[in-house]
């Protein structure tokens, strides 16, 4: 029989790309259960930006709660935990704070088999999926089995983020603000940043155009050791470090486009609307297959050659696969952006 809930803890204390590309399961979980209030449990760092998200009617830091999460747990009314990322310390303690619904992949874990009562089995590795669409597989109980199409997801973003004056006064000068995300944090293959270097110089030629590169610290100080020429362009101006990820948000929703590979900013871009290219290796499971930027205004570019031997493997920042992406290929997306800006549609 279906279940229903009228407080859904959903637990995700990873990163935030992992964290926007469940949000769509939320605004889902709304519709199943009209008048349910929905929970967040993630880190302190994303806490802000997942703030930003509608669907989301209280953000849980987990510093706050880790110490004593079965007392949390009895003293909220929360009927439903969902646990979109394993979390063996909060599977235990919804077991015995005695949650009405603890759902969980009993495929990913056995403590999951033991302490979750609604459970789904599916398998990551084996799916085709986006995912943003294997997130829906935590909806079953609820007697939903469908999963949306990539086209739907982006109705299922739902963000309302503040607009900041001293971004939009950096900003005003120029005709089009574009933002390199230039670096994955590990988390996916890279464009070469010599290709970064030939965009950006081609751009130079545009009046008007101003390129921003965002990042954290440490990936500014990568920059600054492995791409002098790029922050030593005079229409490329360099923030690495200077934004908490809540003003990150600010900025990117601020802008007028945003280049990246398969990195949490990217997906944040798609989610809350900009324009976003988002640029992939074929390789699983790193491909646009499973991590391509979904939104109303997102695109992604791929080689269609088959990927560089032993691509799976190799352990670099980028490979022959991201090579074949072309920065004259990328430079007609940011073309066709600019036409659009200046044209208004």
């Amino acid at each position: 029989m279906p279940i229903t809930s009228k407080h859904i803890l959903i637990s995700r204390t990873d990163n935030i790309g992992d964290i926007v590309l469940t949000l769509p399961m939320a605004a889902r979980l709304k519709q199943l259960n009209p008048g349910v209030k929905i929970s967040l449990l993630c880190r302190r760092y994303a806490a802000d930006v997942v703030r930003y998200c509608d669907d989301i009617d209280e953000v849980v830091e987990e510093e706050n709660v880790a110490d004593d999460l079965v007392g949390f747990l009895r003293g909220s009314d929360i009927d439903t935990v969902i646990l979109a990322q394993p979390n063996r310390e909060l599977a235990k303690a919804a077991f015995f704070a005695r949650v009405k619904h603890r759902i969980g992949n009993a495929r990913q874990k056995v403590y999951q088999l033991i302490y979750c009562n609604d459970r789904v089995r599916f398998s990551k590795g084996l799916s085709e999926n986006h995912e943003s669409q294997i997130n829906f597989e935590f909806l079953r109980p609820y007697g939903d089995d469908h999963i949306p199409t990539r086209e739907e997801i982006p109705d299922l973003y739902h963000f309302t983020v503040p607009r900041d004056e001293e971004i939009a006064a950096g900003f005003a000068p120029y005709q089009f603000n574009l933002i390199l995300h230039t670096k994955s944090n590990g988390h996916g293959r890279e464009w070469p940043v010599d290709y970064y270097v030939a965009l950006a110089q081609a751009l130079g030629q545009q009046a008007g155009v101003r390129i921003w590169l965002t990042g954290s610290t440490g990936e500014g100080e990568w920059l600054q050791q492995h791409a002098p020429a790029l922050l030593a362009l005079p229409n490329v101006t360099n923030t690495c470090g200077s934004m908490s990820l809540a003003r990150l948000t600010q900025f990117i929703a601020q802008a007028d486009g945003l280049i990246a590979s398969g990195t949490g900013p990217l997906h944040l871009s798609a989610a809350i609307g900009q324009r976003t290219l988002g640029l992939f290796p074929p390789t699983r499971p790193m491909h646009p297959g499973r991590w391509a930027a979904l939104g109303k205004r997102a695109s992604n570019l791929c080689t269609d050659q088959a990927s560089c031997p032993g691509c799976e493997k190799l352990r670099i920042m980028t490979c022959d696969c991201m090579r074949r992406i072309t920065p004259d290929q990328v430079l007609a997306v940011v073309s066709g952006w600019i036409e659009e800006k200046a044209t208004g549609a």
